[in-house]
C-alpha cells in the first residue's frame, strides 16, 4: 500500500509536467500568452492530488508503526491482524504534506517556469 500511494505521486509529478507542458506548448503555437496560465490549472490540481496521496502514505505508516507496536508490546488482537485502514486525521496530513518540499518544491518551481515562460518565451 504504501509503495503504491509512492508511485501514485510520483506519477502526478509526471502526469502535472506532462499537462503543463502540453498546454505551454499549445498556448504558444496559438500565440496567445494570455492564456499561459491555464498552465497553472493542473499545476494546483497535482499539487493537492500530490499531497493527497502522501497523506494516505503517512496514514498508512502510522496504521503500520502501531501495528508493530501492539505486536512487541504483545497486545495484538485477531481484528488487528485484518486492519488495513488509514490511522490519522487525513485533513490534518494532508496540509501537513503541502508543506513538504517534495510538495511545494516542485510544484512551486513549476510554477515559476510557467510564468518564466509566458513572460520571456511566449509573450
Amino acid at each position: 500500500m504504501i509503495q503504491r500511494m509512492a508511485v501514485n505521486s510520483s506519477s502526478s509529478k509526471a502526469w502535472c509536467v506532462t499537462l503543463v507542458a502540453a498546454v505551454l506548448v499549445i498556448v504558444a503555437d496559438k500565440g496567445k500568452p494570455e492564456y499561459a496560465y491555464i498552465a497553472m490549472l493542473p499545476t494546483v490540481v497535482f499539487a493537492a492530488l500530490d499531497a493527497y496521496y502522501l497523506a494516505l502514505e503517512k496514514a498508512f505508516r502510522n496504521s503500520y508503526n502501531d501495528f508493530i507496536a501492539k505486536l512487541h508490546s504483545k497486545v495484538l488482537t485477531e481484528t488487528d491482524l485484518y486492519s488495513v485502514a488509514p490511522k490519522g486525521n487525513l485533513s490534518y496530513l494532508q496540509w501537513e504534506s503541502l508543506k513538504s518540499f517534495s510538495v511545494w518544491g516542485f510544484y512551486l518551481s513549476l510554477a515559476v517556469l510557467i510564468f518564466v515562460t509566458k513572460t520571456v518565451a511566449i509573450g
